[in-house]
């Protein structure tokens, strides 16, 4: 008899999920840092800030008065409240409490959503660059990517009219992350009403809006999707705490949509984690509805890193930057670069790049093609000025060399 191998049991599902290239740079920077390697990470999307205080404080109040049991799974009714009250007055959508789910972070709720709508072979509309986590969770849920690039000399936005030339009669929905991570690219108000007048016709059609990026903006108002005429019943509306509040290991998001189908998406999530975290819904609760002095404070210094970050990569011949109007990453095309070679070290693809340069220059990026862009890096500019100055000019000074 053979000897088991538990690999063999494993569902096709699981083998399709690939490790997340932004986590296996993080480790493998983190393992040459260990080894006494001086390493400058540019490549997780997570603030440096910690979570503020009057936050942190919100939450111990919340253990001390007993919130430490299980919530309903759409979250607790007050946090629901806050949320529908900030996407009326903040984003014009006329969403009640009803409509909204709380999440264990804005993945899950994009998850919820995801298997709430697709059916074996329905097809999802990505726009490319993406983040990671969409191609592998539209999979998952049985769904077909229908992927549409654009690059940096289209400020990586997809056009209206090559969404529509891709829409079939399986496509059941488009998925729109503006601001976007990795890009920073932001939807403008008329290319929004582009889209809109593309998904009206189509009655099965929905747009799944990712909005967690919406407080970090710079020269720009980001609009939600589903604030334009006629769209609100056509939009799933996601965001969360972790990227603007410097809540990410709380675990917090939320989405809004259409009553039948936010039911659906809380009967997802009761089927696989149930409801989120009690005592961190309650500061969600007071980030929403207290002060924000200290979302403008972050905010502020993302702009001057972005300033920083524009300017170093402005610098490098050969390299093209689009626009950066929002979020804490750039997407540089580094396309010139490809096929060069330095000593012994043959440049053939954006993912050798990036390991040549956090093996050589000790510093860490993540290729563009876990975004669907073999042709650019991602750099997250979410750490300090200091480290991002060397990193910056490390990544130039590697690129010089190469001939």
């Amino acid at each position: 008899m053979s000897p088991f191998d538990p690999a063999s049991v494993l569902a096709r599902r699981a083998t399709r999920s690939d490790e997340s290239a932004i986590i296996r740079m993080s480790q493998k920077a983190r393992d040459l840092k260990a080894r006494g390697q001086d390493v400058v990470m540019l490549t997780i999307g997570e603030p440096d800030f910690n979570t503020p205080h009057h936050i942190q404080a919100a939450a111990r109040e919340a253990m001390r008065a007993g919130f430490t049991h299980y919530s309903p799974v759409a979250g607790l009714p007050e946090l629901r409240n806050a949320i529908a009250r900030k996407l009326q007055e903040e984003n014009g959508l006329p969403y009640e409490a009803n409509q909204i789910v709380v999440a264990n972070g804005a993945k899950q709720a994009i998850a919820d959503a995801l298997f709430a709508l697709l059916d074996p072979g329905d097809e999802v509309i990505l726009l490319s660059p993406f983040w990671v986590s969409y191609e592998t969770t539209v999979t998952l849920a049985g769904g077909v990517p229908v992927i549409l690039h654009a690059s940096v000399d289209k400020d990586f936005k997809v056009p209206a009219e090559r969404i529509a030339r891709a829409i079939s009669d399986r496509t059941k929905l488009i998925i729109v992350n503006s601001p976007c991570n990795p890009t920073g690219a932001v939807w403008t108000l008329s290319e929004l009403e582009a889209l809109a007048e593309v998904v009206a016709p189509h009655e099965r059609l929905m747009v799944l809006s990712d909005e967690i990026y919406e407080y970090i903006a710079f020269d720009c108002e980001p609009r939600s999707f589903g604030s334009l005429a006629g769209m609100v019943d056509r939009t799933i509306t996601v965001n969360g705490f972790s990227k603007s509040f410097a809540m990410t290991g709380w675990r917090l998001g939320y989405a809004a949509a259409p009553a039948p189908i936010a039911q659906a998406m809380a009967r997802m999530q009761s089927a696989v984690t149930a409801g989120a975290n009690s005592f961190v819904q309650r500061a969600g609760i007071v980030a929403l509805t207290e002060s924000r002095d200290c979302v403008e404070e972050m905010r502020q210094q993302y702009r001057r890193r972005r300033d920083i970050v524009a300017k170093a990569l402005g610098g490098i011949s050969d390299l093209r930057l689009a626009p950066i109007p929002a979020t804490f990453y750039a997407f540089p095309d580094v396309g010139a670069f490809l096929g060069r070679t330095s000593g012994n070290h043959a440049i053939d693809s954006v993912d050798t790049l990036c390991d040549w340069l956090l093996e050589e220059h000790g510093v860490a990026t993540v290729s563009g093609t876990a975004f669907g862009d073999k042709q650019c890096l991602r750099i997250s500019f979410a750490v300090s000025e200091s480290d991002l100055t060397k990193g910056l000019g490390r990544l130039a000074a590697g690129l010089a060399t190469l001939t």
